[in-house]
């Protein structure tokens, strides 16, 4: 297998140092200042234990990769992204290698599904982080991350068995799951948090705004008939497999969401995580508002290239007060 990382970010980044240390061919896609520092330098990713450093090819698009049939294709990207990259992939070439959504959220399979016809989910547990390139930021221990692995819409294949091999090599552990969008939706409660955290900084993250968000995210799963799985209860080893560790002189931005302000990438990933409680919500004529308030909310700080954490408590009620 060659693996092609589309997206070489904090996710893609670390997949793409481990993955080339493991012996594995590596082609990662990145843009703009990431794509020079790989191309001149590597890339070297920062974990509790030591420092890594890998070389690997990088292209600036689909388009400079020829492709082949035992390719395996990771989207990385954030889900705002995804749908230019899969057409971008198709007319590059792709026709049915391998696609494996390793995103946030729970409409990046259904996209892709449209355009490719074997397509895995993958639902990631692991702390990283990426603000400056040529450097992505590991701090699980001693595992790097806990990826769930299955086909899309659900079953189990060699294909998916063969990944969780590589995984499990490769410094992560990888669990075959037969019914994926479970684990992604139970991932998507816990991301409903990334807008909290992009506004108000990660002391929020054990606030009752979480709290709020969950609430209505449970009622409206209820209400559509959702099923989803809390992502720690599914084997009661992974706390003891992965951990945060501490890396010195390094403290974690916080969430994927809050390190794209950290950025100033100009986009944010809340229409898909916030904003798809938002319209499953209203689909099913559930309240919303504070899914409604932070799904707004960080789009508005993204357009006006804020901080992450520059929002106030306050100004957040005021917001729910006067609903919006």
């Amino acid at each position: 297998m060659r693996f092609i990382i589309f997206g070489v970010g904090a996710i893609g980044g670390v997949l793409a140092v481990r993955l080339t240390l493991a012996g594995h061919e590596v082609v990662g896609i990145a843009r703009g200042a990431q794509f020079a520092a790989i191309r001149d330098n590597g890339l070297t990713m920062r974990t509790p234990d030591r420092d890594l450093h890998a070389r690997f090819a990088i292209a600036a698009s689909p388009s400079e990769i020829q492709f082949r049939d035992d390719d395996v294709i990771f989207l990385t990207m954030k889900s705002q992204d995804t749908e230019p990259a899969l057409r971008a992939l198709r007319a590059a070439g792709l026709v049915d290698q391998t696609v494996v959504s390793a995103q946030n959220g729970v409409v990046n399979e259904r996209m892709a599904l449209r355009y490719f016809p074997n397509v895995l989910g993958m639902s990631i547990l692991m702390p990283v982080d990426y603000v400056t390139p040529g450097e992505v930021i590991c701090f699980g221990t001693p595992k790097h991350g806990l990826f769930d692995i299955g086909r899309y819409p659900s079953g189990t294949d060699d294909s998916v068995a063969a990944l969780c091999d590589v995984f499990d090599a490769a410094g992560f552990v990888g669990y075959p799951h037969d019914d994926i969008m479970r684990a992604k939706y139970g991932k998507l409660l816990l991301n409903l948090g990334n807008g909290i955290d992009a506004a108000l900084g990660g002391d929020s993250l054990s606030g009752r705004y979480v709290e709020m968000v969950r609430k209505e995210g449970e009622a409206v799963y209820a209400a559509a008939g959702i099923g989803y799985e809390e992502v720690w209860d599914a084997d009661s080893r992974r706390r003891e497999l992965m951990r945060i560790g501490e890396i010195p002189g390094v403290s974690r931005i916080g969430s994927s969401t809050a390190q794209s302000l950290a950025r100033g990438a100009g986009s944010i990933e809340t229409d898909y995580l916030n904003g798809e409680i938002a319209l499953i919500g209203r689909l099913h004529g559930v309240p919303v508002p504070a899914n409604a308030l932070f799904t707004a909310l960080s789009a508005r700080l993204a357009l006006t290239g804020a901080s992450p954490g520059s929002v106030t408590e306050a100004e957040i009620e005021a917001l729910l007060a006067n609903g919006k």
